[in-house]
């Protein structure tokens, strides 16, 4: 009997040592993320999806490790490193911040972004095709002007437009420039409040309404995603239209959106992840920036915001919400 065990232990020390050996020969994408937010987290699914579309699973025929800051900026940086110890064969960054990371700490490993605003700011190049020879992927800028436009269109008589910004996060200022530079064209005023963490969005969401502004556009960035919800609720609280920078805003209490399907980003950054994977090196395959801009309505919101959306409004959007969550019980009835 002793001796079985003993052969046993053996034999599952080498089958152990056998996986263990295979995920080390296996293809590695290191994924960093900079936090837990719904629209990164499409960007992900999105991404892996392609992979496997691509016939590409994890623990099959690659390995996927990921890394998540959970909204710490220098944590960010602690993570890029630690997974370039991992013997990487491609680093996947989701955002400005993990992007800024992966340049400092991958120097010599390919490197794919994903959600991030302008990663010319973020220094990985100077333009679509003149970058860095390890580096491309799929930017997110936002339509900025299209949405001011938008707001113009529903509530004409808008002039003060707030928004909450984040100083730590390069393309949260580089939206609230594009925000000035869009509003001055359309004879708006933008009224910004700076935050340093997502702790603070609820009360600067409270100090911007107390500013006298006509409407809410809240920009996209990491730190204010995390905390959408709260924004929600000071507009719902006090009756001002709540406009948001990002689609999946329209479920956290925005009563209307323009922007992307980050699921849809994040499939065409894993295709090109494929194609470098496949020989194609970074360098030669030009940064690619989404097209179709979608437009989300939420319509219980909009009715708590004094907002009315036009039929022919309507009839433009890609999706509608025509029921609140905690009104059905059940998912948001959509269009």
């Amino acid at each position: 009997m002793r001796k079985y065990v003993i052969f046993l232990i053996s034999a599952l020390a080498v089958v152990s040592f056998s996986c263990r050996q295979k995920q080390s020969d296996l293809y590695t994408f290191g994924i960093i993320q900079m936090n837990d937010v719904p629209h990164l987290n499409e960007v992900r699914r999105g991404f892996i999806q392609a992979l496997e579309d691509g016939g590409f699973f994890d623990g099959d025929n690659i390995r996927l490790v990921y890394r998540n800051a959970l909204g710490n900026i220098a944590e960010v940086h602690r993570l890029a490193g630690e997974l370039v110890e991992e013997n990487l064969d491609m680093m996947v960054a989701l955002s400005t911040q993990s992007l800024q990371a992966s340049l400092h700490t991958a120097k010599n490993i390919p490197i794919v972004f994903a959600s991030v605003a302008n990663p010319y700011l973020a220094g990985a190049g100077r333009s679509a095709d003149d970058h860095l020879a390890n580096v491309t992927g799929v930017s997110s800028r936002g339509p900025i002007k299209e949405s001011l436009e938008f707001i113009k269109t529903v509530l004409p008589d808008v002039k003060r437009v707030g928004t909450i910004w984040t100083p730590s996060e390069l393309n949260s200022e580089y939206y609230l420039d594009l925000a000035k530079e869009g509003a001055v064209e359309l004879g708006l005023e933008i009224v910004a409040v700076p935050i340093a963490n997502k702790s603070e969005v609820l009360l600067s969401a409270q100090i911007l309404v107390n500013k006298k502004i006509d409407v809410i556009y809240q920009i996209s960035d990491n730190t204010i995603n995390a905390s959408f919800e709260a924004i929600g609720k000071v507009a719902e609280e006090n009756s001002i239209p709540l406009f948001g920078g990002f689609l999946l805003s329209t479920e956290l209490g925005a009563c209307a959106a323009l922007g992307w399907n980050f699921f849809n980003m994040g499939y065409k950054a894993g295709e090109i992840a494929i194609d470098v994977k496949n020989g194609v090196g970074p360098g030669e395959i030009p940064f690619q920036y989404m097209e179709d801009v979608l437009l989300h309505i939420n319509l219980p919101a909009a009715q708590k915001q004094g907002v009315h959306f036009s039929e022919d409004i309507l009839s433009l959007a890609d999706k509608v919400i025509r029921v609140s969550a905690n009104e059905s019980g059940l998912d948001p009835g959509t269009d």
